[in-house]
């Protein structure tokens, strides 16, 4: 069966939107940053690609999936099959290998996750000295021992659809935050560094601002001027 230009576009549509969703779900704070970087845009082809590629084996081989109806009924559920089928293709895993105490995976999956190894390392260079400045003043006159049990909660509070399990992730967090040996300044830092991750940046800077005094370090006194 001939495949039209358009079925060629949905399929390869359909794959990269679930690369789309991937990204967006791997880099919650800034998911619009981490696709314009170039291995972002890669993995996203590797996923239209093995849509495609889906599409064609399908074609060839004349899979109908067991479908009764008019063929283009049966065209079109090809092409949303291969469209969605194509990724758990790319995450199987044939077989694991023993290296060094280590089962790693030989297959797909271990050229996707290489994949999205340099998409995150590309994120990450691309937002580290931005994230530097949002949080440093974000947090500048934040007080750890005044937040580090209001805001994450505040934060949470904000989101409506947070699952529970990670809002404990994010608390154990910061209980072991609270007992490094560093200073308070510091702590504050990697408290909205751990925050930001979870929520965004822009709900991490309403929530502080909200808070206010509340978790605010108090300014130290004046002296006075000698007479």
């Amino acid at each position: 069966m001939e495949i039209l230009w358009y079925e060629w576009l949905v399929t390869a549509g359909v794959g990269a939107i679930i690369g789309i969703a991937e990204i967006f779900s791997r880099y919650r704070d800034e998911p619009d940053d981490a696709l314009l970087t170039l291995p972002a845009m890669g993995y996203l082809a590797v996923n239209a690609s093995a849509s495609v590629a889906a599409l064609v084996v399908i074609r060839l081989l004349n899979w109908t999936f067991g479908i009764v109806a008019e063929q283009s009924i049966i065209a079109w559920a090809q092409v949303f099959i291969a469209g969605f089928s194509a990724m758990a293709v790319l995450r199987t895993t044939i077989w694991k290998v023993r290296v060094n105490d280590e089962d790693v995976a030989v297959g797909p999956s271990r050229f996707l996750d290489a994949v999205l190894n340099t998409v995150d390392r590309a994120v990450d260079r691309k937002r580290a000295a931005q994230r530097a400045v949002s949080i440093s003043n974000i947090m500048k006159d934040v007080d750890f021992e005044k937040a580090y049990q209001s805001l994450p909660m505040y934060c949470f509070g904000l989101l409506q659809n947070l699952p529970s399990d990670e809002q404990e992730k994010v608390l154990k967090r910061v209980l072991v935050l609270r007992s490094l040996d560093v200073t308070e300044r510091v702590k504050a830092l990697l408290l909205g560094l751990t925050l930001m991750n979870l929520v965004g940046e822009q709900v991490l800077a309403t929530a502080v601002r909200d808070l206010g005094d509340d978790i605010r370090r108090r300014a130290a006194p004046q002296p006075h001027p000698a007479n």
